[in-house]
């Protein structure tokens, strides 16, 4: 497997350089921008969007309410599993950096990243990023194409710097996927009773829905048209 990723020229590696070249032309700051993006900017904006995503989740009905609240708890959680999961998987398919089996690239680095940075396949932080990205989407369809394409961002961002191969890339947006989505309908099947009794919950039940935002019952609705007949 080892030998398989640290192969002669190909598709990948060529990808890799393409990408990689428009760092060793480009100013000193734009180098640093993508590198700062990398590494706090994408990774900061999809916390917000998760956060927003929450605000606009706690203003639905009950039952809305508590899906999209049970979808974004979960979309944290699948990233931790996912990257739990790239722990053996690194192991198992110990591919060196792409800047310690191939010469001339632009290392650009970035957070945890230097010589010593363990093995390359499947990127953390395109898996991380994705995993994230499609549990929003699961929330909220609209802001969960935003969130994937910050992933796509911070994937190519990651072949930018030097520290990971495309396959890498596209191999952690796999991964992210695949655990958020194969996992979701067990997960959601626990988390959304959950968040249904956390609403209805006195003193923390504004997590979930907002105390505002009180939709009337049916039976209350039929109510209504008799008792405007009264007051008239």
């Amino acid at each position: 497997m080892a030998g398989l990723t640290t192969g002669g020229p190909n598709v990948d590696v060529s990808l890799l350089y393409r990408i990689n070249s428009v760092a060793r032309t480009a100013p000193d700051w734009l180098d640093r921008g993508v590198a700062l993006l990398a590494s706090y900017g994408l990774p900061l904006a999809m916390v917000l969007l998760v956060l927003w995503c929450w605000r606009g989740a706690r203003r639905q009905d009950e039952a809305a309410a508590a899906e999209s609240f049970a979808a974004l708890v979960w979309a944290p959680l699948a990233a931790a599993i996912a990257l739990l999961v790239n722990v053996p998987l690194r192991g198992f398919v110990a591919r060196p950096r792409p800047f310690v089996a191939h010469e001339g690239l632009e290392v650009l680095g970035g957070v945890g990243v230097g010589p010593g940075a363990g093995f390359s396949f499947v990127s953390d932080h395109a898996t991380l990023a994705m995993a994230l990205g499609i549990g929003v989407f699961l929330a909220n369809r609209r802001l969960g194409l935003v969130g994937i394409g910050l992933a796509l961002a911070e994937g190519l961002c990651r072949v930018y710097l030097g520290v990971h191969y495309p396959t890498d890339v596209i191999g952690g947006f796999a991964l992210g996927t695949a655990v958020v989505l194969v996992l979701a309908p067990l997960a959601m099947a626990g988390l959304t009773p959950l968040a249904r009794a956390l609403a209805r919950t006195p003193r923390v039940g504004w997590l979930v829905r907002a105390r505002g935002r009180v939709l009337a019952r049916p039976v209350e609705l039929a109510q209504r048209p008799a008792e405007s007949d009264l007051a008239a």
